[in-house]
């Protein structure tokens, strides 16, 4: 009998035909010169195959499955302007905090991204000379074209929707992360997309490829202040993990709450690699992430911690996959949130093991804590399994404070407010605990009491 042909169940965006209709962006914006050299042929004929597709792709609508919970009728979209033709000359400079480590006590190399401009602060010179690469989009373009086209597009692909289809034809902000076979880098890479006015859209790509054997942490930031008029950020992460190879990822979302921010995101994981991915969402007024783990290598894992808070009128979507394509492969998904006020948070997990892939071990879990009789919390796992040995299993919780918890902190002298601020915390210690990074759960210690207060 023929074997099984492997394939991926996945709920990415539309990709119906139609107009685009409601963006007024012109392909006179795609990129076409990097500090004054024009782009090497590889990159435009990727931003312009990107855009053909933008124009025929349709914007999602609830119609769609993965959008049936997240309606963007109310997107301004005919009003934004790219934010590299903006007038940015009183925006307020990257905030200092955002630029001190979160993870150990030095950067070993850091990249700030604005509306106009990247600073590209160097690695060390030894890493340099094993090759490592730790620079902005366009100065791999002109100084790595080698690397950069080996990398780009290979793991997303702009047709999974409109958003990454957008992103990849007109990011001028990125990041190119490559990492040599063996190399092992000690001190933590950071980078930092700051991104503050209003009616504008900021367009990012990153890109972390780690070669076999080697290891590497790395803390990305998008953040911005929270203003009055919409503004609109469209992203695509792309990751390859090598054989035995070792990634921590931590990437956190800082948006301020006028923010429409969507992206594509997906890792590819080796043989006997591992993947540690920790996700923060602290802002944005409506936030749709899919994100997908995929494990190609037997013997390897991927791990997944999300946090999230929400308040206000946010609405935060998160769209997760974990596909074992391989024996003896592990997948740890805990996603945990709370919400306030009338906020949303949409969590809609997969679990796809595919024939032949036998001895999986996957896991996924989203508890959610409701603050709020207005706040709503909808939690969606599934699995589709393939193979007939295998350990599969999933959960989703969604509830209120504890009466008896607050009866008994409250019992004790504690003050109502205090006592509620503990209850959360205690909700939030299993997701710190899977933490390994001191500084990133102080910044989510620190949302927990500024959403509290």
């Amino acid at each position: 009998m023929a074997e099984a042909k492997k394939r991926v169940v996945t709920r990415r965006g539309t990709a119906r035909k139609a107009s685009s209709g409601e963006f007024t962006f012109t392909p006179e914006l795609i990129p076409e010169w990097v500090n004054g050299a024009k782009e090497q042929a590889f990159l435009r004929e990727y931003r312009q195959e990107a855009w053909q597709r933008f124009e025929t792709l349709e914007m999602p609508k609830t119609t769609d499955e993965p959008w049936r919970r997240t309606n963007i009728r109310r997107l301004a979209a005919d009003s934004f302007v790219a934010a590299h033709e903006a007038d940015t000359g009183e925006f307020p400079p990257v905030p200092a905090e955002l630029l001190k480590p979160l993870v150990g006590q030095d950067h070993g190399g850091q990249i700030t991204m604005t509306a106009t401009s990247s600073e590209v602060q160097q690695i060390s010179a030894d890493l340099a000379k094993q090759g490592v690469i730790f620079t902005d989009l366009a100065t791999a373009a002109k100084e790595h074209p080698e690397v950069l086209s080996k990398v780009l597009g290979q793991i997303v692909k702009t047709d999974e929707g409109k958003f990454a289809a957008l992103a990849g034809a007109l990011a001028r902000n990125g990041v190119l992360l490559y990492v040599p076979k063996g190399v092992q880098v000690e001190q933590p890479l950071h980078s930092v997309l700051w991104g503050p006015g209003e009616g504008l859209a900021y367009f990012s790509h990153l890109l972390i490829w780690v070669e076999e054997g080697a290891s590497v942490t790395y803390v990305h930031e998008a953040a911005s202040p929270t203003e009055e008029e919409q503004t609109l950020h469209a992203g695509i992460v792309e990751i390859h993990v090598g054989d035995a190879a070792n990634l921590r990822f931590v990437e956190l979302q800082s948006w301020g709450e006028h923010v429409w921010n969507f992206s594509h995101e997906r890792a590819v994981v080796g043989r006997d690699a591992q993947l540690d991915w920790i996700f923060g969402a602290l802002g944005s007024q409506l936030t749709k992430n899919f994100s997908e783990i995929t494990l190609n290598g037997e013997g390897s894992t991927g791990r997944m911690s999300g946090f999230y808070f929400t308040d206000g009128k946010q609405h935060l979507d998160h769209d997760t996959q974990q596909n074992h394509m391989a024996p003896n492969t592990v997948t740890d998904l805990l996603f945990k949130g709370a919400l306030e006020e009338n906020s949303r948070s949409v969590w809609q997990g997969m679990i796809y093991v595919a024939p032949g892939a036998q001895k999986t071990d996957g896991y996924q879990a989203n508890r959610n804590l409701v603050l709020s009789d207005k706040a709503r919390a909808d939690s969606i796992p599934g699995l589709e399994i393939q193979a007939d040995d295998v350990r599969c299993t999933h959960g989703a919780t969604v509830g209120k404070v504890d009466d008896t918890e607050m009866f008994y902190l409250r019992s004790r002298g504690i003050p109502e407010k205090e006592a509620r601020r503990l209850i959360v915390e205690g909700f939030f210690d299993p997701i710190m605990q899977r933490i390994p990074f001191e500084g990133v759960r102080e910044r989510f210690q620190q949302a927990i009491v500024q959403k509290l207060k």
